[in-house]
Order: C-alpha cells, then structure tokens, then sequence
C-alpha cells in the first residue's frame, strides 16, 4: 500500500521524506508478518484443542506439521522441481526438453575443471580438517591451558567466510620483486632468499591455497565435537586399557577412534556437504577465475553472468544430487549407533 502511495505521489515530495515513508513501509511489513504468524499459531493451537484423547493425537500431530510441510513444499520442493524442469531445457532454460546441459557440464574443458577443482575440495577438506582437529583435540585433552588453546583455534570459525576470504587474500598478496611486499607468505619468502609468486594466479596451486583457507575455518569445528566425544569416552575404559599396557597409538587406535566413530562421521559427513557448497572463499578469492572455480560459484556464473540459467540449474541439480549419498550415508551411520 505504501508502495503505491508512493509511485502515485507527486515527484515535488523531498527525499528524506520518501525515504522515511520506505522505512515505514518496511515496519508495516514487518508487523504483518509477525502479525500473520500469531494468527496461524494461534489457528494451529486452536484446531489442535478439537482434538482430545489418544485418538485425536494423530490429527494433532498432522496439524501440528502441517505449516512446516506447507512452508518445505513452497520454499523447497516447488523451486527445486522448476530447476529440474529448466536444467532439462536449453541452455536458456527453455526449449524441448533434452540433456544437453548435463552433457555440456561433463563435455566443455572448462566445465571439466570446474568438477575436478570441485572433487579435489570434496577429497581435502574434509580430511584434512578433520585430522588436525582430531589431532588437536587429542594433544590439548586435559592439558593446562585447554580452554584457551581451543579457543584460539576455534576462533577461525567466529569469522565469516568473506572475513576469512579477505584475511588470507592479504597473505597470499604479491607485488613485483623489487617492491615491498605486504603478503606475509611473500615476505616469508622473500626474508629467506626464496622467489616470490602470484599464489592466486598459478593453477592448481592456486585451489590448493584456496583449500588452505577452508581447512583452517573448519579445523576448529572439527576439534570441537571430537574434543567432546573424545571427554565422553567413560574413565573406567581408559583405566582397564591402561592396566593392560594399552598406551599411545594403540590407546588411540583401540580405545578412542572407535569411540568416537559416530562423532567421526558427523564431522566428516558434516564439513563434506559444506565443502560441496563452498562459494565465498572462491567467489571473494579469485572470482572463479584462473581455473579455480567450482560447482557452486559455476552456477551463479552460468545463471546470472553468462546468461545461461539452464545450464546453471543443471549445476545446480548436480550439487543437490551429490549432498545425497553423503546425507543417506550420515543418517544409516547415525542409525546403526542409535
């Protein structure tokens, strides 16, 4: 309403005074929404009370249910069903339905590189992370100063990814030999005789600095859930192993890896699913440029830069179908410790 108001109103009004009208418009938007929310909580509430005893509690739990299916079949499935529709099409996302985008993704060099940078992620990052935080988690356990070592290796994941992005940027900065460098690598470098390189520019040592900033974001989640698991493990089972000359490695490969196997495969399930969806590291690093790009910045080039929503929606459904196994294998896992 206020929209219109406004789109009717003369063009003499001041600006300050539109803009205050916008900011207002955006306050009645805000108590609607709050407005209609109560309203269908309290909808809910309502038609739930109709229904009394034990044969009443399956109604009650469909309607209960009910809004968030409403709100998963038009906030998920819809749109996913119409990037389904648009990947079949052409690379315009219209046209016969045909898969010459699929064939495109698995045909085009370019596109090749995308999926090979996107497996090398999907392989290290995970891995990796999950070593050093499994690692860490292990030197640090009952340690003096515990808290705070945690704390400095958690700290990574209080940083947002662009913030993160933009911190190792300026360590990977170069600039030419006979100038001051400001990278702090570089200038590693160059403080011990070595020559200076464009990190960001030389493929695929450019993915792997990329992934180097991924890892160290995730290392501290990693460390934290096994940390935990690692001091749910009941003393006694230490102590017996311990009485049997269980020490070291074999403690470690006897007594705690099976422990915590089930925490093992959430984080690695967990920091996997992130991996395949990683955006703003590449996106903020390299733009996707110099053969770094992966899935899920390809098809944001594809949709919104190169013109080619259909062929962005196929990477799209790609991406959604490579989550699945790792989400199934995370759920059968977490079934077979329940």
């Amino acid at each position: 309403m206020v929209a219109t108001l406004l789109s009717a109103a003369p063009s003499g009004i001041p600006e300050p005074f539109l803009r205050a009208e916008s900011t207002l418009g955006k306050f009645m938007l805000m108590f609607f929404a709050i407005a209609f929310f109560a309203a269908v909580f309290g909808l809910v509430l309502f038609l739930a009370s109709l229904f009394k005893g034990r044969t009443g509690e399956k109604a009650q739990g469909a309607i209960f249910a009910a809004p968030a299916v409403l709100l998963l079949a038009v906030g998920l499935m819809y749109p996913a069903i119409l990037t389904i529709i648009q990947s079949l099409r052409g690379k315009s996302g219209d046209g016969s339905f045909s898969f010459a985008n699929y064939s495109a993704m698995f045909t085009q060099p370019e596109l090749l590189t995308v999926l090979r940078n996107t497996a090398l992620w999907v392989i290290l990052v995970p891995f990796l992370a999950t070593a050093i935080g499994l690692l860490y988690a292990i030197l640090i356990d009952r340690a003096r100063g515990e808290a705070f070592a945690k704390a400095l290796i958690f700290l990574p994941m209080a940083i947002s990814m662009v913030g993160a992005s933009i911190i190792w940027k300026f360590v990977y900065q170069y600039k030419q030999t006979d100038r001051p460098q400001i990278g702090l690598l570089n200038q590693i470098l160059k403080v011990f005789g070595f020559e200076t390189r464009q990190f960001l520019l030389d493929a695929p040592v450019n993915t792997l600095m990329l992934i180097i900033v991924m890892v160290w974001i995730q290392a501290g989640f990693a460390m934290t859930i096994l940390s935990a698991a690692i001091k749910a493990i009941p003393d006694d089972i230490i102590e017996a192993a311990r009485l049997d000359g269980v020490y070291g490695l074999r403690m470690f490969r006897y007594i705690t890896l099976p422990s915590i196997r089930a925490a093992l495969v959430v984080v690695l399930t967990t920091i996997g699913i992130g991996t395949l969806k990683v955006f703003d590291i590449v996106r903020t690093m390299t733009a996707g440029q110099f053969e770094t790009s992966v899935v899920a910045n390809e098809f944001y080039n594809q949709s919104f830069r190169y013109d080619a929503p259909g062929l962005g929606a196929a990477m799209a459904v790609l991406l959604f179908v490579l989550v699945i196994p790792i989400v199934t294998y995370n759920i059968v896992q977490m079934r077979k410790e329940a």
